[in-house]
């Protein structure tokens, strides 16, 4: 369970906070989607939970730790993330090695990482892609790789910022059941979304920030 406790955070030189005493729980074995209006803190929250922002006052909990004294690689090993703009998270010079990086780092062998990534690349229609500069990929393109090399290490938490765009409608019905069936394996997945209809079918759960707190 990742808990959220009473959490506030400001980002420099900004006149308000953007996340103000917000409280959550997003429990394992389910799907919660986080949603809201423009502006309300969804995309911060999603750092807070990654460790890539800290909190300026309250906590935030996985499995019971406080991130604050953890490294981003510490926490990296339990919670996955695909940002917004995947392109960020791309520093591979090919498709191969941007599967493999993370799954090397995790200690595997050249027979497994081979395994899940064709895999995870089948699934997401990239395996023509296998020795393409990810950066040359299109943005919807870019957006199935990153989840792909997230899905492939096999995080306990999977954090997911408006992970359909850029995504036809039966890869968004795929996705929407990959995630049903990672939660119903014990995995927690946390979903930022706009999209009504891929909330209502695929959530558990739904927080809606810019509101009270739950």
């Amino acid at each position: 369970m990742i808990a959220v406790e009473d959490v506030g955070f400001r980002y420099r030189k900004a006149s308000r906070p953007v996340v103000d005493g917000f409280s959550a729980v997003f429990p394992s074995g389910a799907v919660t989607a986080v949603t809201g209006s423009n502006g309300c803190g969804k995309t911060t929250l999603v750092k807070l939970l990654t460790g890539i922002e800290r909190p300026g006052s309250g906590r935030v909990l996985v499995d019971g730790a406080d991130l604050r004294p953890l490294s981003l690689a510490e926490i990296g090993r339990k919670v996955g993330c695909v940002f917004q703009n995947p392109a960020r998270q791309l520093f591979c010079t090919s498709v191969r090695e941007e599967m493999a990086y993370g799954l090397r780092a995790q200690g595997l062998d050249d027979a497994e990482i081979a395994r899940r990534t064709e895999q995870q690349l089948d699934f997401f229609g990239l395996l023509g892609h296998l020795d393409d500069f990810p950066l040359h990929l299109s943005h919807g393109e870019k957006q199935r790789l990153m989840l792909a090399v997230v899905l492939a290490m096999d995080p306990e938490y999977l954090l997911l910022d408006e992970p359909t765009t850029g995504l036809d409608l039966p890869r968004r019905r795929a996705l929407g059941e990959e995630l049903r069936a990672l939660a119903g394996a014990g995995r927690g997945v946390v979903v930022v979304s706009h999209e009504r209809a891929f909330v209502t079918a695929y959530a558990d759960t739904e927080v809606r920030m810019g509101e009270a707190s739950v």
